[in-house]
């Protein structure tokens, strides 16, 4: 599916910097837009490594395209996290049924990856708080139409009074910064999301006042399984089309995967590509299940992923030589594509702080 009728909008999509709707479309069809959603609420009820392999599949033939269940995944993992029984059904469902998209907004301009510092706040108003505030780097914005939005309800409490809620972009008071100029996924929408006085029910509140800061954190645990799958993905779309590359590719009168040189490019691609493919199976059976040492294994798998995909698809580039520096081959965007996975959902060096913190508390 992913070959026939998400591969071919790939292109496109990167060079108008325009949301794949025809692979939608197609991941709508095929039940892979969201595949994480319980069967409970419309959803295929997949679990975390079919939805890593879901992920996965789609990234190898388009990385924007992949951000639809990555994204959806993200935004929607703090209502399965701590969310009501009523708040998912009346959101979820929507989702898993192709109606809506999800994003996530805990990034601001001033609050990365230190993400306690945000300044958006939620003020309470009888049985509604109203939030002000801007969001930033949110993927998929203007095309989603719900949003998981965290908030400063109590500013003395620090992360203790963050708080958690779903945001529909039909609000008043919902609005949204021009689509970024990026260097990859340009596929996939990335703006800035502003709230001003924006009025919404108290019962959209996802889980208890104060629990928004540790319900994000155990969301990225879940979550950066996924970008560990959309950089396996990535990487094997570019190690595959090498590969038939050199093959076809002759010089000196011979096919150059010939060359000795190449050959321990190639091997180094394809052992490189496969451990990363292992951790990232490994970390998605531990979110599945809920591991105490899920924190340390997404963290592993997304760092050491990303770190791969971007070696990768770089010597992919320097395999196909000149060719691989053009448009006129995938290679180029497969790289500019795997630098974000190093980038989002905390930086690479952010994994690294993470696992060793998990190491030293032994």
């Amino acid at each position: 599916m992913c070959d026939a009728k998400v591969a071919p909008n790939a292109s496109e999509a990167d060079e108008k910097a325009e949301f794949p709707l025809a692979s939608y479309d197609a991941l709508r069809a095929a039940d892979f837009h969201a595949p994480h959603i319980p069967e409970r609420f419309g959803g295929a009820g997949a679990d975390a490594l079919a939805t890593a392999i879901v992920i996965e599949e789609v990234a190898r033939a388009c990385a924007s395209s992949s951000l639809i269940p990555a994204v959806n995944k993200l935004g929607t993992m703090p209502l399965l996290l701590a969310a009501s029984e009523q708040l998912m059904e009346r959101y979820l469902r929507p989702v898993a049924a192709g109606e809506a998209m999800f994003s996530y907004c805990l990034s601001e301009p001033e609050a990365g990856s230190d993400a306690a510092s945000m300044t958006t706040r939620a003020e309470r108003d009888g049985d509604h708080y109203i939030l002000n505030g801007a969001k930033r780097w949110i993927t998929n914005a203007g095309v989603s139409d719900f949003y998981t939005v965290f908030a400063v309800t109590d500013a003395a409490a620090r992360s203790r009074g963050i708080s958690a809620f779903v945001v529909e972009k039909s609000d008043n008071g919902v609005s949204f910064g021009a689509p970024e100029k990026k260097l990859g996924i340009k596929g996939s929408p990335t703006r800035e999301v502003y709230f001003d006085n924006v009025r919404i029910p108290a019962d959209r509140m996802i889980g208890d006042p104060g629990t928004g800061f540790g319900t994000a954190m155990k969301t990225l645990d879940h979550t950066r399984v996924t970008i560990a799958a959309q950089a396996v993905g990535i990487a094997q779309g570019a190690l595959d089309f090498a590969l038939g590359y050199v093959q076809e590719r002759r010089q000196f009168g011979k096919p150059i995967a010939e060359f000795q040189g190449l050959q321990f490019m190639i091997a180094d691609m394809g052992m490189k590509l496969e451990a990363a493919r292992q951790l990232t199976y490994v970390a998605a059976g531990k979110s599945e299940r809920g591991d105490s040492d899920l924190t340390y294994f997404g963290a592993a798998a997304k760092c050491f992923a990303s770190d791969a995909a971007m070696e990768i698809t770089t010597d992919a580039v320097q395999l196909l030589g000149g060719y691989g520096y053009t448009h006129d081959y995938p290679v180029e965007r497969m790289m500019r594509d795997a630098k974000i996975t190093q980038i989002y959902e905390g930086t690479n060096q952010v994994q690294r702080i993470v696992m060793s913190r998990q190491l030293l508390k032994g």
